[in-house]
């Protein structure tokens, strides 16, 4: 009887880890691709909105995706006489939480001037190198959130 109380409690253990690593894993993709896509300062916004990435039209945060499979491709260049481009954080979401613990997530961007504004002004660069600050902080409120 006392054995079985104790597997009980073991499987019951091992199910909330799993549960609390996948979902310390998926909040912590979706925090640094955040950070990457935070607007930085642009000629419209000065202060820009605290983070590194340019933000003219929008097309450039708006081509961010996420694969699965390898870096994502889709349009290079901007839609002939389109003003403003959106970023569907809800469609980049809805695939985070697809993903397994030990998936491999791509993200990036397909507009055909992404490196060179990488390169300039170090949005993902900067974000990634946040990664283990980040785990913490979601680890943290896991933990408080899921004891």
């Amino acid at each position: 009887m006392a054995a079985k109380k104790f597997n009980a409690a073991v499987d019951s253990w091992v199910r909330k880890s799993k549960a609390r690593g996948q979902a310390i894993f998926q909040e912590s993709v979706q925090r640094v691709i955040e950070q990457a896509q935070e607007q930085g300062p642009s000629v419209a916004n000065p202060g820009g909105g605290g983070g590194k990435m340019p933000v003219d039209d929008g097309f450039l945060r708006a081509s961010g995706q996420v694969s699965f499979s390898g870096m994502p491709s889709g349009p290079k260049r901007p839609a002939v006489g389109a003003a403003v481009y959106r970023f569907n954080a809800d469609d980049v979401a809805l695939s985070i939480s697809r993903a397994r613990l030990g998936d491999t997530i791509f993200f990036g961007w397909t507009a055909e001037y992404a490196r060179a504004m990488e390169a300039r002004y170090g949005f993902l660069r900067s974000a990634a190198q946040n990664w283990r600050p980040i785990v913490a902080a979601v680890t943290a409120e896991a933990k408080r959130r899921f004891p």
